[in-house]
């Protein structure tokens, strides 16, 4: 499960939109100003953005620069607009997007590109065995190793630990952690968020100077580095 935000004034385009992404086993969150996601995105993290061109506030084209200013390039960023002359492609892929749909546009075709956007930008998400350094993690089987040794873990922290490694230097907002690993409708208090995150710090030992260590972002979230890796967060404007 993937989170997926998006920006689009035309409610009719945002609600099928939705459909398709909740139809996917995704969750989604919608926004019709451009002020409106970017203020989401200084306290929430998402996977993939499907953004409109023609705004109220602002440009899709805009947003797009705004975000890869502020987040990088690893987010993959689809385009949905009425244009479809060759200069506005170019231009809406010069800002920064990857991908570039025009309206109207097709539920199947927009499920294809959506998982083909997810896949090339987190493919190791569905192999069974991942390494990461003395960490092996088994999805089949749910088990995890620590240099060659068994970890027993719950399901979710098991869930929990494979998607901050998988996203290790990527700084994760509770909520996105939250939907991930407990799902979108569960109420989850946010100590049973931090109690898992502290259980998984001690029996991976997660902590300065070891080969991984997990992070606190006050009022963000929690982010797993790779020791020596640069680390970089988002501007607070």
């Amino acid at each position: 499960m993937r989170r997926i935000a998006v920006l689009d004034d035309d409610p009719l385009y945002l609600e099928m939109v939705q459909q398709v992404v909740q139809g996917a086993g995704h969750v989604c969150r919608t926004h019709a100003t451009g002020s409106a996601l970017m203020q989401e995105m200084r306290r929430e993290t998402f996977d993939l953005l499907i953004v409109d061109w023609e705004l109220p506030d602002t440009s899709g084209p805009q947003v797009v620069h705004w975000v890869r200013e502020q987040f990088g390039n690893e987010m993959p960023i689809l385009f949905i607009t009425h244009r479809s002359e060759e200069c506005d492609i170019v231009a809406g892929l010069g800002s920064g997007a990857d991908d570039f749909m025009v309206k109207p546009v097709r539920m199947g075709e927009l499920s294809a590109r959506i998982h083909a956007l997810l896949r090339r930008a987190y493919p190791d998400s569905d192999e069974d065995v991942q390494d990461f350094g003395p960490y092996r993690f088994t999805s089949s089987t749910q088990s995890l190793e620590f240099n060659g040794q068994p970890v027993e873990l719950t399901h979710r922290e098991f869930a929990l630990a494979k998607l901050l490694f998988q996203n290790q230097g990527r700084l994760m907002s509770r909520d996105h952690l939250r939907d991930a690993v407990w799902g979108h409708s569960a109420e989850v208090l946010s100590r049973t968020l931090d109690t898992h995150i502290s259980r998984l710090r001690q029996l991976l030992n997660l902590r300065p100077g070891q080969s991984y260590t997990i992070s606190a972002i006050y009022g963000y979230g929690y982010r797993l580095d790779a020791r020596d890796a640069p680390v970089a967060l988002p501007s607070p404007t």
